[in-house]
């Protein structure tokens, strides 16, 4: 590229600002927006999982909402949409840092913080200073984690209540899958906080020559079995646990989504 290519001799526009990143785009622009991202296939600014962590919780109106791997910015759109007092939103991908910051601009998200780095350490520095939230929303993160049981275990000491949506292993499944089944380890098993967890070691394989790629920051990944997920997050605490989206046959692997949270007799 040379950089005279970097100059847009157009007049100012939002669409010239999304245009930055064509071909990288995961998410669909709203319709009422008039704008177009490419390729933009998920239709993620009206995601029904966000809607059904909404009903959950009894509305996001004056909450204040802690995002790990906000992507493009949809998920949290959503939450400004819907009343959220507040979004903190992670990410350590800096091109999908980069598009966040262009979605809030476009959009106008004036109560989302965008912060650019790793929500590990992020969870840490807040249960050092003591800080709560709301609800932690985790979607598409936990299988691109190295120590997914690392993360549920923070998670559980900053907030009450989590959303997650994952993929998960099942040898089951993902042995008679010829697509995609070949990434998968045979099952392990990983010890944490006294307790021995099944895992898959996950390959990225060819995704990650794909400049839009957000997955994990190393070329592998673990993912935990769906009991797993749930047997961990009930240690950790969060033992009320709701369940939607199930999806064993998903194109990328099995998955759901899930709201956990604390007894609601101590939540506030």
């Amino acid at each position: 590229m040379d950089i005279l290519d970097a100059y847009i001799m157009r007049p100012p526009s939002p669409q010239n600002i999304l245009d930055i990143f064509e071909g990288e785009w995961s998410s669909r622009m709203p319709a009422r927006s008039g704008l177009k991202t490419v390729p933009g296939p998920a239709g993620l600014f009206e995601d029904g999982r966000v809607i059904w962590a909404e009903q959950q919780m009894g509305g996001f109106q004056g909450r204040h909402i802690l995002e790990l791997g906000p992507l493009e910015g949809a998920h949290s759109h959503m939450f400004c949409d819907r009343g959220a007092a507040s979004v903190t939103a992670i990410e350590a991908n800096s091109r999908a840092f980069l598009k966040c910051l262009c979605m809030k601009e476009v959009l106008g998200m004036n109560r989302v913080a965008f912060k650019l780095g790793d929500f590990l350490a992020f969870l840490k520095e807040a249960i050092r200073r003591r800080d709560r939230y709301d609800l932690i929303f985790a979607s598409g993160v936990l299988y691109h984690m190295e120590n997914p049981l690392l993360l549920l275990h923070l998670m559980a000491q900053v907030s009450d209540r989590v959303f997650l949506w994952t993929h998960y292993y099942d040898h089951a499944i993902l042995s008679a899958r010829e697509d995609i089944g070949y990434k998968f380890s045979p099952l392990n098993y990983l010890d944490y906080d006294g307790m021995s967890y099944g895992y898959s070691l996950q390959d990225y394989d060819t995704a990650l020559g794909w400049a839009g790629f957000c997955g994990g920051a190393a070329p592998t990944s673990k993912w935990l079995t769906r009991d797993g997920i749930l047997s961990a997050l009930t240690r950790f605490g969060l033992g009320n646990i709701q369940i939607s989206f199930d999806a064993p046959d998903h194109v990328n692997g099995p998955a759901f989504a899930l709201f956990a949270q604390r007894s609601p007799q101590s939540i506030p």
